[in-house]
C-alpha cells in the first residue's frame, strides 16, 4: 500500500472513549507580539530616560554632558548585541541564568541582586522625575493664572512618586499587567512630542541666527563636582584624559538604562523570531538615539545658561518653554510634554515591579528563595509578597531622596552598570561553552581554528572599567547599591540553605505555571483553533522532533498549530469522573513545560490540550475530528514502527461512526522523510506507469464509434473499479489478491 494511501477498513469495533472531560491548558508565555510592540515595551523603559539623564549628566560633568549622552547611545549598539547573542541561544531567565550557566550559582545570584537593584531604582527614578515634571507645571500655571498656590516640588514629587508606585502595586497584586497595546499607544504619542522637538528645536536655532555648540567631552571641558568625583575627589586620577572620560562616561550610562528589558520581552517576540530581535534591538537604539541624544543636546543649546539649572530637574520642560513662538503655544506644548512624561514615567514604575517580579519568581524556580515568597495571593494568584516586598522598597527609597532626581540617579547607575557587566561577562563565558548561538557579537577574528571574540571582550572590558568608576566615584550609589546587594544575597543564600533541607535541587529544569480550564470534550468553542488546523500528539518530551519540525514550516496565518497529550487511564475511569489531579498531572506540566519553550523559540503560538483515554489512537482521531483538524502529525514511537503506529491510527478512525471527518497523518522520523497517510476519501495518488496505461485504454475505448468525444477518463477509472469490485465476490478473487500483492511490492 502507497503512503498516500488511506489505510484498509478493518472489522467494525464499538467506538467508545473513556473522556470524561479535557483539559485546555493556557501559559502567559504564548501570546506573541510583533517587533513593534516589543520595541514599544523596552522603550517604555529604556526611552524614559530622556527626561532626566539630561540634567543629571550635566551636573555630573558640566556643559560638555550632551556629547558624552550621544556617546553612550552610540555604545548602547555594543550592549545591544551581547542581549541578541544571550537571546539568540534561547537562555531563558535574563541575567540570571546567564550567569548562572556561564560562572555558577554563586555569581548568578551576586549578579540578579545588582539587577533587582536596577529594578527597584527604576520605580522611584521615574515616578520622582515626572512628578517634579507636573509638580512644577502646577506651579508654572499657577502664577500665570495669579492662583496662590505654590508647590514644593521636591515633596510633590515623593507625594506623586508613592502614589504611582501605590497604584501600579494594586494592578499588579490583581494581576492586571502592562500590555503590550498600551506600551505601543504611549510610545505613539512620545513620537508625536518626539518628532515635534526634532524639527521645532532646528527651527528655533535658525531663528536666533547662531548656533553653539556644547564643548567638547573632554578633561579641560570637564566640571566635575565634589558629589560626581566621590572618593575620588581631591585625587589626580580624574585630570587624565582616559580616566577622565570613563569617570564622565559612568555618570550618563544611565541614558541606557532598560536593556534588561529586551531579554524579557524577547519570550514574546513572535516568529521569525532572530529576525524580528535584530528589528526590535535596532528600533530601539535608533529611537533612543533620535530621542535622548538629539533632546540632550538640543537642551544645551536652547536654554540659556543662566536659566538651565532651574530645569535640571525636567528639562524637557524647560527646553519646551524656551522654543520660538508664541507663549501660548509654547505653554500648550509644555502641558504635552508633562503629560507625554507622566505617562511614560508612570508606565516605567509597572515594568520595574512587573521585571522584577518576574526575575525573583525566576530565582525562586532554583530553590533560591523560600516558598513563603511565592505563595499566591488567595483571591488573585498572584506572588503578592514579593510584589509586596518590591513595592516597599521602592517607597523606601522614594522616601530617602526626598525627591531629588540627582540623588535617584546616582544610585540607579549602580545597579544598571552592574547589570550590564556581569550580563557581557557571562555571555563571554558562554562562547567558548556552548556553540550554538544564532547570532555574535560583531569582530570576531580565528585564530588557529580558535574563535577569538575582540568585539565581545572589548565590550565587557569597557563596561568593567565603567562599573570601576562608577564605584569608585558614586558613594550614595555605592553604599546604598551594595548594602542592597549584600542584603538580597543574603536572602539568597538562607533561602538556599533551607530549600536545600527540603531537597530542592539548585538548577534543575524550571516548569511553566499554566491556567487549566476544564472543558466535557474537545471542541472548536473550548480550543481557540480555526476549522483546517494542524494536531500534534506529543507524549515523549525528549522525543519531540516533529513538534520542532512542524513549528518550522507552519505558517499561522493559514492554520492553527494544537498540541495534545493523551492521559492514559483504566477502563473502570469511564464509569466516574476523573479528578483535576489526574487529568493534569504534573508530568503533563513538565512535557507542556518543554513544548512551550519550543514554540517559544520559534515564535509561534499553540493551544495545548490535555485528552483522558483508555485508547490512545482513538483519542486521537476523535479529536482531529472534532476540532475538524486538516492534519495530524506524530512523531516516531519507541515501542512500535511508524507503519505499524499509522495502521493502528487508522483502524482507529475506521471505527468512527459516520460521518467520518478525512483528514491526512503525518508521521515525522527525524532519520527518513515524513510518511503520509490519508484517512477518509481522498483523489489517489497514480504512478506515472498507471496514468500511461489509463490513457491507453481511453484511447482504444473512443476508437469505438459507440463512444466517441463521449467517453472520459473518469469513466474508465469507474468501469475498472466496478469490475474489480465484482471480481473481489468471485472465483477471480484469489487472481485479484495476487495482482495486489504484485502491486505492493512494486510500490
Amino acid at each position: 500500500m502507497s503512503s498516500q494511501d488511506s489505510l484498509g477498513s478493518s472489522p467494525s469495533l464499538p467506538f467508545s472513549s473513556s473522556t470524561a472531560k479535557v483539559v485546555v491548558a493556557t501559559t502567559v508565555a504564548l501570546s506573541f507580539i510583533s517587533f513593534w510592540r516589543g520595541a514599544a515595551i523596552v522603550l517604555s523603559d529604556l526611552a524614559s530616560t530622556m527626561f532626566y539623564i539630561g540634567g543629571i549628566t550635566e551636573q555630573a560633568v558640566g556643559k560638555s554632558a550632551p556629547w558624552l549622552v550621544l556617546m553612550v547611545m552610540v555604545f548602547s549598539f555594543a550592549v545591544r548585541s551581547i542581549y541578541m547573542e544571550s537571546c539568540s541561544m534561547f537562555v531563558r531567565g535574563g541575567v540570571y541564568v546567564v550567569v548562572r550557566d556561564a560562572m555558577g550559582p554563586f555569581m548568578a545570584k551576586l549578579s540578579v541582586s545588582a539587577l533587582v537593584v536596577d529594578y527597584v531604582l527604576t520605580g522611584p527614578i521615574s515616578s520622582v522625575s515626572a512628578g517634579q515634571y507636573l509638580g512644577r507645571l502646577i506651579n508654572e500655571l499657577a502664577e500665570l493664572l495669579h492662583f496662590d498656590v505654590h508647590l514644593e516640588p521636591h515633596l510633590f514629587a515623593v507625594f506623586f512618586g508613592i502614589s504611582v508606585t501605590g497604584y501600579f502595586w494594586w494592578e499588579n497584586t490583581k494581576g492586571i499587567h502592562e500590555s503590550s497595546g498600551k506600551a505601543l499607544r504611549i510610545m505613539q504619542i512620545t513620537s508625536v512630542m518626539v518628532g515635534a522637538l526634532l524639527i521645532w528645536c532646528p527651527i528655533t536655532l535658525l531663528l536666533q541666527g547662531h548656533v553653539e555648540l556644547p564643548p567638547a567631552p573632554t578633561v579641560e571641558n570637564f566640571r566635575f563636582t565634589r558629589e560626581s568625583l566621590g572618593w575620588l575627589d581631591g585625587t589626580i586620577w580624574p585630570q587624565l584624559g582616559a580616566i577622565g572620560l570613563l569617570i564622565a562616561f559612568g555618570h550618563s550610562l544611565l541614558a541606557m538604562s532598560g536593556f534588561e528589558t529586551l531579554a524579557q520581552v524577547y519570550r514574546e517576540i513572535g516568529y521569525p523570531k532572530l529576525k524580528n530581535l535584530k528589528i526590535t534591538a535596532n528600533i530601539v537604539c535608533i529611537y533612543a538615539m533620535f530621542s535622548t541624544g538629539l533632546i540632550s543636546l538640543f537642551a544645551v543649546m536652547i536654554i540659556p545658561d543662566a536659566i538651565r539649572p532651574q530645569y535640571y530637574d525636567n528639562l524637557i520642560g524647560g527646553l519646551s518653554m524656551s522654543l520660538a513662538g508664541p507663549y501660548v503655544l509654547k505653554l500648550a506644548f509644555h502641558i504635552f510634554v508633562v503629560i507625554v512624561g507622566t505617562l511614560i514615567l508612570s508606565g516605567a514604575v509597572n515594568t520595574s515591579i512587573i521585571g522584577a517580579n518576574g526575575v525573583l519568581n525566576r530565582v525562586a524556580d532554583d530553590g533560591v528563595l523560600l516558598d513563603w515568597f511565592r505563595r499566591p495571593h488567595k483571591r488573585f494568584g498572584t506572588t503578592f509578597r514579593i510584589i509586596n516586598l518590591i513595592a516597599i522598597a521602592q517607597v523606601v527609597t522614594i522616601l530617602g531622596s526626598r525627591g531629588d532626581v540627582l540623588l535617584l540617579g546616582e544610585a540607579y547607575a549602580f545597579g544598571v552598570v552592574w547589570s550590564f557587566f556581569l550580563k557581557g561577562l557571562g555571555v563571554l563565558a558562554l562562547r567558548f561553552q556552548r556553540h550554538d548561538q544564532e547570532y555574535k557579537v560583531p569582530f570576531n577574528v580565528t585564530l588557529g581554528g580558535r574563535e577569538i571574540p575582540l568585539g565581545l571582550g572589548a565590550t565587557v572590558m569597557a563596561l568593567f572599567f565603567i562599573a570601576i568608576a562608577n564605584l569608585l566615584t558614586k558613594q550614595v550609589a555605592t553604599i546604598y547599591g551594595v548594602s542592597f546587594t549584600l542584603v538580597l544575597f543574603t536572602v539568597f543564600l538562607v533561602s538556599e540553605h533551607l530549600n536545600r533541607r527540603k531537597q530542592v535541587r539548585i538548577g534543575e529544569k524550571a516548569t511553566e505555571e499554566f491556567n487549566l480550564e476544564y472543558q466535557p470534550e474537545a471542541a472548536a468553542d473550548t480550543v481557540s483553533a480555526r476549522p483546517g488546523c494542524v494536531l500534534v500528539a506529543v507524549r515523549d518530551y525528549s522525543r519531540m522532533f516533529h513538534l520542532r519540525k512542524v513549528l518550522e514550516k507552519t505558517n499561522l496565518r493559514r492554520h492553527d498549530i494544537v498540541v495534545m497529550t493523551v492521559r492514559l487511564v483504566a477502563n473502570s475511569a469511564s464509569e466516574y469522573e476523573l479528578s483535576e489531579a489526574q487529568l493534569f498531572t504534573p508530568y503533563e506540566k513538565t512535557l507542556f513545560s518543554h513544548v512551550v519553550e519550543l514554540a517559544e523559540k520559534e515564535g509561534k503560538h499553540v493551544e495545548l490540550l490535555t485528552v483522558p483515554a483508555v485508547d490512545p489512537f482513538v483519542a486521537l482521531v476523535q479529536t482531529a475530528a472534532k476540532l475538524q483538524a486538516s492534519r495530524l502529525v506524530t512523531g516516531v514511537s519507541a515501542r512500535m514502527t511508524s507503519e505499524e503506529l499509522a495502521h493502528r491510527i487508522g483502524r482507529a478512525w475506521e471505527r468512527m461512526p459516520e460521518p467520518r471527518h478525512a483528514f491526512s497523518l503525518e508521521v515525522i522520523d527525524p532519520d527518513r522523510p515524513s510518511s503520509y497517510v490519508n484517512l477518509g476519501p481522498h483523489p489517489p495518488r497514480l504512478w506515472p506507469e498507471d496514468l500511461d496505461r489509463l490513457h491507453e485504454l481511453w484511447l482504444k475505448l473512443t476508437g469505438d464509434d459507440r463512444f466517441g468525444s463521449k467517453l472520459h477518463h473518469r469513466d474508465v477509472v469507474g468501469v475498472a473499479l466496478r469490475r474489480l469490485e465484482r471480481d473481489l465476490t468471485s472465483e477471480e478473487r484469489e487472481e485479484v489478491l495476487r495482482d495486489v500483492m504484485k502491486e505492493l511490492r512494486k510500490s
